[in-house]
């Protein structure tokens, strides 16, 4: 497998879970502005969006967005908590805990609209502190994790979130700074950010 990703983007996610399921992947920095690979390849040839990330999965066949590619590298773990049977509740949960993180994730996009006032970018963080405020109250009081075990909602949160450590006052939300704690010492997700120059 071959993971088109740009540093510390969304793509970190499914960066973080190739570590932790532990199957042989190489990976391919993309400059979004550009829409290149590292290598020199035309991004938009790869995925048509030309957003990461990008999973090839094998000669031709790519998976994009976030959600989809945790879920398929879960699929493909040995690790139960990351590929619940399809038809459970158990399932439904993973695909919630990803939905709702999407949410959080598009609430941060408004930060990246040109030309953004400041009082338009005040209005977008507090949109941002609302969507984390619901995270908060869906995180659970006796661990870290989303759903009790470490799954691929818990990178995604962690990436996603991440993104506000400058802005976001995390005295008010306790339970979402111990899960970026918990997900931040990881070694797949130190490998993760070794191999994107993030630390």
């Amino acid at each position: 497998m071959k993971l088109f990703y740009s540093p510390g983007a969304c793509s970190l996610a499914s960066h973080i879970i190739l570590h932790e399921i532990g199957k042989p992947f190489e990976i391919e920095k993309v400059d979004l502005r550009a829409k290149t690979t590292e290598s020199g390849a035309d991004f938009f040839a790869i995925n048509a969006r030309g957003a990461v990330p990008a999973l090839q999965v094998a000669p031709g066949t790519v998976v994009t967005q976030g959600p989809a590619i945790l879920q398929y590298l879960g699929d493909t773990s040995d690790n139960a908590a990351l590929k619940p049977a399809p038809g459970t509740v158990e399932r439904a949960r993973l695909q919630e805990a990803l939905g709702f993180v999407a949410d959080v994730h598009k609430a941060f996009g408004g930060l990246f609209k040109p030309n953004l006032s400041d009082e338009d970018k005040a209005v977008v963080i507090g949109e941002i502190n609302r969507r984390v405020g619901q995270l908060e109250a869906m995180l659970p009081e006796d661990g870290p994790y989303f759903l009790g075990e470490y799954s691929q909602a818990d990178a995604y949160a962690f990436t996603v979130v991440g993104w506000g450590r400058q802005f976001l006052d995390f005295s008010k939300f306790p339970r979402v700074a111990a899960l970026l704690e918990a997900v931040g010492a990881r070694p797949a997700t130190q490998a993760a950010l070794k191999a994107e120059g993030l630390i």
